[in-house]
């Protein structure tokens, strides 16, 4: 019996919520969906559900997130907050399932507070696209839940010799990789990014997904 998952990509419920914010979030756990979101952390080691490395797009301002701390991004960001980890964990009551997305690429010490940041909450599922963040986790902590992240420009060969990890729980896949017939052959947890429209909500709802807008 399989249990598929839908999460909600960034809480990105509908056109009226912004990206990775917790009145976002909040709405995401109200439709009663888990959430995937990014984190970067601070200048003074703080982790923030924040996309991208520098505020330019959302916040037209052109700094990098690990070149500030959290006091100064919270001044620089008063219209939209961007959160801490902490307060969407908080927010989600372990009774939601969080895929976290480290977008840069963590040392081993800010992996460690990030694993105990995090040792109460039991639905969290590490994923990256880089990674070495994920074998330096399973390094740390082995029994943590880990996800590699794949984009379409990886080959089919790759993703099928990396899925042999024992220790990795899953894989992230884009979206072009649903219609892999050597893909829907790996024996390992997937879920596919982005979703975005509801024709392709439902031509795939038999798969675990991560959509937004909807």
């Amino acid at each position: 019996f399989k249990i598929i998952m839908h999460l909600i990509h960034r809480g990105i419920v509908n056109k009226n919520y912004k990206e990775n914010l917790l009145n976002s979030f909040k709405a995401s756990f109200k439709k009663g969906y888990g959430i995937e979101t990014d984190i970067h952390a601070t200048k003074d080691g703080h982790f923030v559900c924040f996309h991208d490395f520098t505020l330019k797009r959302i916040h037209k301002i052109n700094k990098s997130i690990k070149n500030l701390s959290y006091t100064e991004i919270l001044n620089l960001t008063k219209k939209n907050p961007i959160p801490l980890l902490k307060d969407l964990l908080k927010l989600s009551k372990n009774k939601f399932d969080l895929f976290i997305e480290i977008k840069p690429l963590f040392s081993n010490k800010l992996l460690r507070k990030l694993l105990y940041e995090t040792k109460k909450y039991k639905k969290c599922v590490f994923i990256s696209f880089k990674e070495k963040n994920i074998y330096r986790i399973i390094k740390i902590k082995r029994k943590t839940k880990v996800g590699l992240s794949y984009s379409p420009s990886t080959s089919i060969k790759i993703i099928t010799k990396k899925s042999k990890n024992k220790d990795v729980n899953c894989l992230i896949l884009d979206k072009y990789f649903l219609k892999s017939s050597e893909i829907n052959k790996i024996k390992k947890e997937k879920y596919f990014y982005t979703i975005k429209n509801k024709k392709d909500f439902k031509k795939y709802s038999n798969s675990n997904l991560i959509f937004e807008n909807l």
